[in-house]
């Protein structure tokens, strides 16, 4: 149900009515709409009291009544901020269970005997779990009012800290808590929903209102009088939700002639001039109604007040806070918003946002009495009156579920039939871009638009090999055309970018590459083992533009950061990422193309590594523009023009399919393709391992970047990563079939277990060289004072090599087993292996001297993982049999397990290795053949996927969906299947395509 904008007041009922108002102890946001709320309960003549941590001033500015009751407690933190800027994920949690978990009981217990003590009518939450529950427990009716709640914004959280915790039993844990926090809240009567909201189906019924905006006490006129500031100044207000932002303030970071108002600053904070400093208590609405331009972080109280005044908004984004991209595309649904990236907040370039902000025109005409509509909902909620239609809230309650399920499994596709306000869908809408998926019509057939690429572009080079997620990818690029023509406004900020940077009348190129499924050889790839790779069907699209910098398109801060240089146009990087904004990271990203040269030479890894750092919303752009950097350092590529990519990517992040070497080989790929560079998918593969390794800063092998440029659709890539020698294309079997279940722990390549785990096995390298080296040694010696040594020549030859081996792979199990497993220790601080051994010649993970690490499994793991690996590939090819799909499936648990020894499992993974092993054993009788035969741990470990081997038949299928459904019982998620293969980038090429001139 939507209540619209109505003008009559709280008028008072037959009864004076007493609320029990809850307000989160997340931020200001959420008091000062609470605020315009028990305003008009208030001057209905009700009381309310209010439980906040906030200071009084936030309440008592505005009301001033004896009717208002304020007490100071904390029964939630909400997010934990490690700046104005960055949440911290795991803090939030943890903080949240000392606050909120821990003490529960005695909780539920004092809010119950205070709720009857003042003897409440209605409790109201904005939007404090346990508040509903302690209302349900003292027999009292509860409302919440909130444009989010906790179990959506933390669930996000748990999946995010799985690498951080690898434990399922802490994973289930927080699951656990997050499906309290729903609970709780189910026993709220309805929920009054705000705009800008997100998913919230713990609710069961809502209503919809208008803004909850604090009104007016000055003009603006009054407002500047005092503030000394003239009518014809422009003015600034920077609001960090009343945090200090901690930047250093200068004074050229204003355009010339402009003021700044400056939120929350401390009284010891020394302003530049043009900076004027405002109270703690300074009333805000008024003084954003008199500003000009604002310029903060996005929550709901700055983002409803820019609405409501048509205040232009400047927002920086904030890590890791899920309400965000809401409130955003409803800011830039209504022309009221413009991104900052976070770099150019810092450093000060500031103009150009503040130009565009004030070129918008806001247009948001909906109701801003959301506080009043509010307070005449819950008091009718509180004489036992209902507000809600029950022929609607069943259907809203399912659209926000298939909402929230499409939000949190990050998976394509929508039902076209749920209505939803255009903003909201826009928060999502770009996700489906990401997919390479096809959209089913109501026939069963193909969606058509994906059929029409060959009518939009004109195909000047390559090979669609038929793949219709390069299809799709073209009807989106056309899209985007036809769009910039139309000059459609209400998109996301990463579709209105990628419609204005590409000219439309020149040649695009196109590249593409595969995620990958790690069927053998895994973490072994750092070791020299051999390893088998299936390219999945999940691929990585780059469309890339290069023109002389004199036509190419820029961003308008991009134009104003060359100006403000005193230069003329200069070759610029520009990228957008489709998909980046329900991540909550930046989607866009652009520099100079200079600032990657240091004189005549490029800029050192390391510093680009700290380049790329400096902004974590912006880290992503390494995985691409780092391809550009390593380009010009390996190879002496100069680029003299300026360069446009669009990055759309299917590959889902964090479940160890190679997300970042899909991202990494179509980014090179394109750049390679468009300036006539002839680089083989081999060498190409080992220049974006550089990317990951040295630009990003993660300790990969490179068996991904193999997989996703030399692999090839239903085949297995065999190759020695010595360092990366193809052995050939493996057939898979017409009677074996492979399948990817994601376990919903999410995978890092760059998490501190694998790097652990990495440098235990350099480790134990050095240690067996150093072992050889001194039997070799002690050999020779006694053959020169004797003259007849203890090791024949063939044996001293063999040592001689263990002594000088370059990859640990090359040692045997039966020599490991005979001369070097009792050499090994189990673990050894990294301060007595520097002392004794110096160096453990890793050139892309560093000794903590202070750490300790487990080094017997992690050399152990590479030299039988390589052993396995070759007696896998063998038995691809002998005749089908019983036995050779249990010794295959066999091989795959050993692996596993040998995962597990070194400390990469995971109880997700093993949970879904046990449920195969379950299917394997249960069958109805001795002779019934197996569907499934084996499983493991792929790619780093710690969490991910897991990949299977089974028969290809239905029954198999049938087991696959079983164990998705089974695992979903046990934990709450629901595993994304991976299935279906790819060409890789090498086998699919390039695309050079120009959009025909009727579509121009």
């Amino acid at each position: 149900m939507r209540i619209e904008n109505e003008g009559e007041d709280v008028s008072a009922p037959p009864k004076h009515l007493v609320f029990a108002y809850y307000v989160t102890g997340h931020g200001f946001g959420h008091a000062t709409r609470v605020v315009e709320v028990a305003r008009h309960l208030i001057l209905a003549g009700h009381d309310v009291h209010l439980v906040s941590a906030a200071p009084d001033f936030v309440y008592t500015t505005e009301i001033q009544s004896p009717r208002l009751h304020i007490r100071k407690v904390l029964l939630d933190c909400g997010a934990v901020q490690a700046d104005a800027l960055t949440v911290d994920r795991l803090a939030s949690l943890e903080k949240y269970h000392d606050t909120a978990v821990v003490p529960r009981k005695s909780i539920l217990k004092t809010e119950v005997e205070w709720l009857n003590s003042i003897k409440a009518d209605l409790v109201v939450s904005d939007v404090v779990p346990v508040a509903c529950r302690a209302a349900a427990d003292a027999g009292i009716r509860c409302v919440c009012v909130t444009n989010f709640s906790w179990d959506f914004i933390y669930a996000d959280y748990v999946l995010a800290a799985g690498h951080h915790h690898r434990s399922i039993v802490w994973q289930l844990n927080f699951w656990s808590k997050i499906m309290q926090i729903a609970e709780d809240y189910s026993h709220a009567e309805f929920l009054i929903r705000l705009p800008g909201y997100c998913p919230m189906p713990a609710f069961r019924d809502v209503i919809d209102v208008p803004l909850v905006v604090r009104r007016l006490h000055k003009s603006r006129k009054e407002v500047r009088k005092e503030l000394g500031v003239e009518e014809d100044v422009k003015l600034l207000i920077l609001n960090f939700g009343g945090q200090p932002s901690g930047l250093k303030l200068k004074e050229d970071h204003l355009p010339p002639g402009w003021k700044c108002l400056v939120c929350g600053a401390s009284d010891k904070d020394e302003l530049p001039a043009g900076f004027m400093k405002l109270a703690r208590d300074a009333y805000t609405p008024d003084l954003i109604a008199a500003s000009d331009c604002m310029l903060g972080k996005i929550g709901y109280g700055t983002a409803s007040e820019a609405l409501a005044y048509k205040l232009p908004f400047v927002f920086v984004r904030r890590d890791y806070f899920n309400e965000e991209p809401f409130l955003r595309n409803l800011l830039e649904f209504y022309q009221c918003g413009v991104e900052m990236i976070r770099r150019d907040l810092l450093t000060g370039h500031w103009k150009p946002y503040i130009d565009r902000a004030m070129s918008l025109k806001p247009c948001y005409t909906g109701g801003v009495n959301g506080g009043e509509v509010a307070a005449r909902i819950l008091q009718d909620a509180a004489v036992g009156k209902n507000s809600v239609s029950d022929k609607l809230s069943g259907a809203r309650r399912l659209r926000d579920a298939i909402v929230l399920g499409y939000q949190l499994q990050r998976m394509p596709g929508r039902d076209p039939d749920l209505c939803v306000p255009e903003w909201y869908a826009n928060a999502q809408s770009e996700l489906g871009r990401r997919s390479g998926s096809p959209t089913l019509g109501a026939d069963g057939g193909f969606e058509n638009s994906v059929s029409l690429y060959t009518e939009e572009f004109e195909i000047l080079h390559g090979d669609l090999h038929d793949l219709h997620d390069t299809k799709s990818f073209l009807s989106s690029l056309a899209e985007l055309a036809g769009e910039f023509e139309k000059n459609v406004t209400h998109h996301a900020r990463e579709y209105k970018a990628a419609t204005a940077f590409f000219n439309w009348e020149e040649e695009i190129f196109v590249a593409r590459a595969p995620g990958r499924l790690d069927v053998m050889g895994g973490i072994a790839d750092y070791s020299g083992s051999l390893v088998l790779q299936m390219p999945i069907k999940e691929a990585c699209h780059v469309a890339l533009q290069k023109n002389h910098p004199s036509n190419h398109r820029l961003w308008k801060h991009a134009q104003a950061r060359q100006q403000d240089k005193g230069q003329g146009p200069t070759p610029v990087l520009q990228i957008v990422s489709f998909g980046a904004e329900l991540g909550n990271r930046g989607p866009t990203f652009d520099m100079d193309l200079s600032d990657f040269m240091d004189g005549d030479t490029p800029i050192s890894y390391e510093k680009a590594q700290n380049y790329f750092s400096r902004d974590p919303s912006q880290k992503w752009a390494a995985y691409v523009a780092g391809t550009i950097l390593v380009l010009m350092t390996e190879l002496g590529v100069r680029f003299e023009n300026s360069i446009s990519m669009l990055v759309s990517s299917a590959v889902p992040e964090g479940k160890g399919v190679s997300s970042s070497a899909s991202v990494e080989v179509a980014s090179m790929s394109a750049v390679a393709a468009a300036h006539g560079l002839d680089i083989s998918p081999r060498d190409l593969a080992l220049l974006c391992q550089k990317v990951e390794n040295h630009v990003v800063g993660a300790p990969c092998g490179v068996m991904d970047q193999m997989a996703s440029a030399c692999g090839e659709a239903n085949k297995l890539l065999a190759m020695v990563c010595q360092p990366a020698e193809v052995l050939g294309l493996v057939d898979i079997p017409g009677h074996i079939r492979f399948w990817g279940i994601d376990s919903g722990i999410r995978h890092s390549v760059g998490g501190a277990d694998y790097g652990s785990v990495r440098i235990g096995a350099f480790m134990g390298r050095e240690m067996i060289k150093s072992s050889a080296s001194e039997t070799l040694s002690h050999s020779q010696s006694s053959n020169d004072m004797t003259n007849s040594g203890d090791l024949d020549s063939s044996s001293s030859e063999l040592i001689g090599a263990e002594a000088n081996m370059e990859y640990l792979c090359n040692l045997s199990p039966h020599r490991y087993e005979a001369s070097y497993a009792n050499v090994l220790p189990e673990s050894i601080p990294g301060e007595s292996f520097l002392e004794r051994f110096g160096n453990h010649c890793d050139p892309v993970t560093v000794i903590d001297p202070k750490s300790s690490y487990a080094v017997r499994a992690a050399a152990r793991h590479p030299i039988y993982e390589n052993f396995r690996v070759k007696a896998f590939k063998a038995l691809l090819t002998s005749a089908p049999s019983e036995d050779q799909l249990t010794a295959l499936g066999e091989l795959i648990y050993q692996c596993h397990y040998s995962y597990n020894a070194c400390g990469l499992g995971s109880d997700g993974t093993d949970r879904i290795v046990e449920l195969v092993q379950e299917m394997q054993h249960s069958k109805l009788s001795g002779s019934e053949d197996a569907a499934l035969y084996g499983a493991k741990i792929t790619g780093g470990g710690s969490g991910g996927t897991v990949c299977v081997i089974g028969r290809n038949s239905m029954k198999s299928s049938q087991q696959i969906l079983e164990i998705q459904q089974r695992y979903k019982k046990a934990t709450g998620y629901m595993p994304f299947l991976f299935e279906g293969s790819s060409p890789g980038a090498g086998k699919f090429g390039y695309l050079k395509v120009r959009l025909r001139p009727s579509l121009k």
